[in-house]
């Protein structure tokens, strides 16, 4: 099979995993439960017993895509055309889905962590892919680029709007819950997106440079790229030391660092991709 269609398949199911993901977990613990996490899903919430979920859903997504096209431009709005289209299709194909599955409701801790750990892996397959989710992510964008604020602030005021509206509807303690599932849906897109970090990058400025270098060579068997620096302050230049160790062999480099100079400093990072090299 052609590789550009094997990667038109995965790319395009993926993003119908992700989207499904997100609505299953609506239906299946959100829903029943008067948990309001947000998107437009969680307005849907708020109003349920006056207008059909699965409708108000539907008109809120479509809406938000018609007014992206002139507020953010088609090139954006383009990400969140596919979004728009399938999040109300598995919103309505899996309405009924906590009738057919029965779940123990007494534990609403329990039902806020698993509706946030499936939530945000659908999430986070569905940004992965280079797409959104439509709704509120819309409107997110809007409200960053005409009140000049970041994404994340943005999304703090509208979704937060969104969840204590869902505190005056259904309780507080209902509230604390949604807060819950949304840290873990942040939690779980940084994690499918940028996956577990396997490595550690070490940036190291040190006196004995020579004979840090022969440790993580010699020693370690790792290689190491020294980089020319210079002091903000001191405006003395410097050699700096960086290499990439698996994440197993962190502890082993940081104390060998220590052990050859205390006065050392140094920066360590996750590294989530390494490609290229020996």
């Amino acid at each position: 099979m052609d590789k550009r269609v094997v990667e038109f398949i995965n790319r395009y199911g993926t993003l119908a995993v992700g989207l499904f993901l997100y609505a299953f977990a609506y239906n299946m613990f959100l829903k029943p439960n008067n948990i309001v996490a947000g998107d437009v899903d969680g307005i849907a919430n708020i109003f349920k017993s006056i207008v059909d979920p699965n409708i108000l859903i539907t008109i809120l997504c479509v809406f938000l895509l018609i007014i992206s096209f002139p507020l953010l431009g088609v090139k954006t709005t383009m990400g969140s055309i596919i979004g728009t289209i399938l999040f109300p299709i598995f919103i309505t194909l899996t309405s009924n889905i906590s009738t057919y599955i029965k779940i123990d409701t007494s534990d609403m801790l329990l039902i806020a962590i698993v509706a946030g750990v499936i939530r945000g892996v659908g999430y986070g397959l569905t940004f992965k892919m280079g797409f959104t989710t439509g709704g509120t992510d819309i409107l997110n964008q809007i409200v960053a680029k005409y009140f000049h604020t970041s994404i994340g602030t943005a999304m703090i005021i509208v979704d937060g709007s969104i969840v204590v509206a869902g505190g005056f509807t259904y309780g507080f303690t209902k509230m604390f819950y949604a807060l819950i599932v949304l840290y873990l849906l942040s939690l779980l897109t940084d994690r499918i997106m940028l996956g577990i970090s396997k490595s550690k990058a070490f940036y190291v400025i040190t006196d004995e440079e020579e004979k840090v270098k022969d440790y993580i060579m010699n020693e370690l068997g790792h290689g190491v790229t020294i980089i020319p620096v210079k002091g903000g302050y001191t405006k003395e230049r410097q050699k700096m030391l960086m290499c990439v160790i698996p994440t197993r062999e962190y502890y082993r480099l940081k104390e060998g660092i220590s052990n050859i100079d205390k006065d050392s400093f140094f920066v360590i990072t996750d590294s989530y991709e390494v490609k290229g090299g020996a």
